[in-house]
């Protein structure tokens, strides 16, 4: 640790680092950065190395060399010093909701007490816990008034300290589907709130998506099904028509954005992937033909199965954090999560990992690891979900993903393999991104 505090003092004392909005050391350019670590999975899915030295020029990965490469190679570097830990890229999480941690009554009581100011700070507290826990890039699937929409643009310039955003805007649905903003309200509060991110046929549903292409989204995010957190009693089976949904795809797909799509049971799971859908969210239900429909697209399936650490907290805390049309299937998501997992992996389905935080706590994003490997991954198969496949999935692979020359120098650290024990990775305590140090936890 001292080396690391030495290395930094020089840098500032010689002009390598400036100061930067977010409070960071920001790399001059040109500077170079050796990261020195014990062991480094640079690739995920191949064979960690030993002691390597990852070269980070301008933001960037420039080299990844064996052994511990000094300031006789790179003269004026600044040294980081991992030798004690276990380096790996920075995690992606393909699905969060970075506006609030708040959901079931209180959610509701938020959103009509409090106003978008208070929200945006809400999610860029959520979008520091996010990054400090090792996510380093995330897909945010649910857009308030444009909070995440700003806050992805804030990140991007390290304004503030938050992860890499790939944002869907506003999510779509039919009206009474589940992303009716207007479900559980009554008549007066309904008529003044928001829903041009709901169509009832293949025109507006057209139309709801060139909305939230026209306000900046790089994604679109749909439901075919109802939800569980879903204000009102009709279930989670399919809530839109073919056409409908067909319209919702083929219209995103024109502008070449990728679809997200909501769905637990397996009607408008299998009507998605009918359909191109490019990820599968939740996927609680499969049916006989779920699976080859997978495998048949290339679609990605994202479990989210953290979801009932979040309900189980909140029940815990209080009994009547949700309301009696909701309570129901929030137990029967609990009883059935991981099902669904446990059938798809082993046929060769192709998982991302997300978690649907904001559902589940922002800055537990790693808890989703050590279910994924509950219910039959393998820790480096879950580390491939949240890093190579992850990048995928966003379209992010030549940028993220792994330490290889000329992506972006996304990086963690953390004490002890988390290719034996993946709970080590609740316990990051190195952050980079784009170069820049975030975390560096002393003694950690």
């Amino acid at each position: 640790m001292k080396a690391v505090i030495a290395g930094a003092v020089f840098a500032l004392l010689t002009g390598t680092v400036a100061s930067a909005q977010d409070g960071t050391t920001a790399p001059v350019a040109g500077a170079v950065t050796l990261v020195q670590a014990g062991h480094l999975l640079d690739r995920p899915g191949q064979s960690p190395r030993g002691a390597s030295t990852v070269v980070i020029r301008d933001g960037k990965v420039e080299a990844v060399q064996d052994g511990f490469v000094g300031t006789d190679a790179f003269p004026g570097a600044t040294i980081v010093d991992l030798r004690d830990r276990f380096v790996l890229p920075g995690l992606i999480d393909s699905h969060v909701h970075l506006a609030t941690d708040r959901a079931g009554e209180a959610r509701v009581l938020r959103d009509v007490t409090e106003n978008l100011p208070a929200q945006a700070y809400e999610a860029a507290e959520n979008a520091r816990k996010t990054l400090m826990a090792g996510f380093t890039t995330v897909r945010n699937l649910g857009d308030t008034g444009g909070v995440t929409l700003a806050l992805r643009d804030a990140t991007a310039e390290h304004r503030i300290a938050g992860p890499r955003i790939v944002d869907a805007g506003m999510s779509i649905s039919t009206t009474s589907g589940h992303m009716d903003d207007r479900l559980g309200l009554n008549d007066d509060l309904r008529e003044h709130t928001d829903h041009d991110n709901v169509c009832d046929d293949t025109a507006s549903c057209r139309e709801a998506v060139r909305l939230q292409i026209g306000r900046g989204a790089d994604v679109i995010k749909i439901a075919t099904t109802g939800g569980v957190n879903s204000r009102i009693g009709a279930g989670l089976g399919a809530q839109m028509f073919e056409d409908e949904a067909r319209a919702l795809i083929e219209t995103a797909h024109l502008y070449g954005k990728k679809v997200a799509v909501h769905a637990h049971g397996a009607d408008g799971i299998d009507m998605a992937l009918r359909l191109g859908a490019d990820s599968i969210e939740h996927g609680t239900i499969l049916g006989e033909d779920t699976i080859p429909l997978f495998l048949r697209s290339g679609a990605y399936y994202v479990p989210t199965l953290s979801t009932v650490n979040g309900y189980r907290a909140r029940l815990a805390a209080d009994p009547n954090a949700y309301p009696p049309a909701v309570l129901p299937k929030i137990l029967w998501r609990i009883s059935i999560t991981g099902r669904s997992l446990e059938a798809a992996y082993p046929a060769g389905v192709r998982i991302a990992f997300g978690t649907d935080a904001g559902v589940s706590l922002h800055g537990r994003n790693a808890d989703e690891f050590e279910l994924m490997v509950e219910h039959g991954m393998t820790p480096m198969a879950a580390i491939q979900a949240a890093t190579v496949n992850a990048a995928d999935l966003l379209g992010l692979s030549t940028e993220v993903g792994s330490l290889e020359p000329g992506k972006r120098a996304d990086l963690i650290a953390v004490e002890g393999d988390p290719l034996t024990d993946v709970t080590v990775l609740k316990s990051v305590g190195f952050v980079m991104r784009d170069g820049r140090i975030y975390r560096h936890d002393e003694g950690q």
